[in-house]
């Protein structure tokens, strides 16, 4: 008996401790889009004469977290980096870097805060349509009806027939559909593969995929002047950061490490299906943070529309955890 309650208590502390890494690494989540917003939207008073371009800002925010991580890439240990499935872990990787380049794109363009994070719960249906197209798994009548809820609340945050709706704002959808594609492939991966061999690749490639985008990127831009946004029109700088970007610059790296490193402590510690709802307190810590410290005040039919996604995706999570 007494064994039996020390398994239980150390079961029971190994769960408090993922939440509070998952709590914790959603407070540095709405630090880093925070400081996304300071490096690279051109109204923001902050830093107004170091803006960096989108492609830039994720390129050095990537690498210097990479330099950050190395102590947990050899926590996991490099022969995990045996694989049957190069190339697959090459295209989630490649899937990855291009969510976050559209994603800090989109607060380049000034979409704010509140908006962009609203629409990222948009996720979960992305991948539940990938699951179904792609990895074979059934759309069921609770599916189908939870994802329709949940894209009738994006419509009501995004703004559209309203005055605040941009064809920026739709970036945040962009880049849920593509860490999506990520979490599908992942999913597909999983059934050969280790989590530390998904954690290792996804560490190691995906500043190179940033910098390949970065490549084709200013490709593009002398190959077809004028045709890419004003945002994107110079690829990647890689050149170190002006002036006190350098030190943002730095701070975002770090703080990007200290969330890998939490959530996979976290996962590590706890079913991803009792820490998926955690994920969610991302949305008013952030816009909490964009009220304060941005000004950004949410439109009039955010919160109903993250209700509605909030509510659907609880919903469909409750029901197919009881399946």
């Amino acid at each position: 008996m007494n064994q039996s309650a020390s398994q239980t208590n150390t079961a029971a502390n190994g769960i408090m401790t993922a939440t509070l890494y998952m709590v914790g690494a959603q407070v540095i989540y709405a630090i880093v889009n925070f400081t996304y917003d300071v490096l690279t939207n051109p109204w923001n008073p902050m830093l107004a004469d170091a803006k960096m371009s989108s492609s830039s800002a994720v390129f050095w925010q990537y690498l210097i977290a990479t330099l950050f991580a190395i102590p947990l890439i050899m926590r996991i240990g490099l022969h995990h980096l045996k694989t049957t499935h190069p190339w697959l872990h090459e295209l989630r990787a490649l899937a990855s870097a291009l969510g976050a380049q559209v994603f800090v794109f989109g607060f380049a363009s000034g979409v704010p805060v509140w908006q962009m994070v609203g629409l990222l719960l948009t996720g979960p249906f992305f991948v539940i349509a990938g699951s179904v197209l792609f990895l074979g798994e059934k759309l069921t009548t609770t599916r189908l009806l939870a994802s329709v809820v949940a894209f009738i609340g994006a419509f009501m945050i995004v703004g559209i027939g309203g005055g605040g709706f941009t064809f920026a704002s739709l970036l945040p959808v962009a880049a849920a559909a593509l860490w999506s594609a990520t979490t599908v492939i992942s999913k597909y991966l999983s059934r050969d593969e280790t989590p530390e061999s998904l954690t290792l690749y996804l560490l190691l490639l995906i500043v190179v995929n940033h910098a390949a985008i970065g490549i084709v990127l200013g490709v593009l831009a002398l190959a077809l002047p004028g045709v890419l946004p004003a945002g994107l029109s110079t690829g990647i700088d890689f050149g170190l950061p002006s002036g006190d970007a350098v030190y943002w610059m730095v701070f975002l790296g770090l703080i990007t490490a200290m969330t890998q490193y939490l959530l996979w402590s976290a996962y590590n510690l706890a079913d991803a299906t009792y820490l998926q709802p955690f994920d969610d307190i991302k949305v008013p810590l952030n816009v909490l943070m964009g009220w304060l410290l941005l000004s950004q005040v949410p439109g009039i039919w955010f919160w109903p529309g993250a209700a509605l996604i909030l509510g659907a995706s609880l919903y469909i999570a409750t029901r197919e955890n009881r399946a």
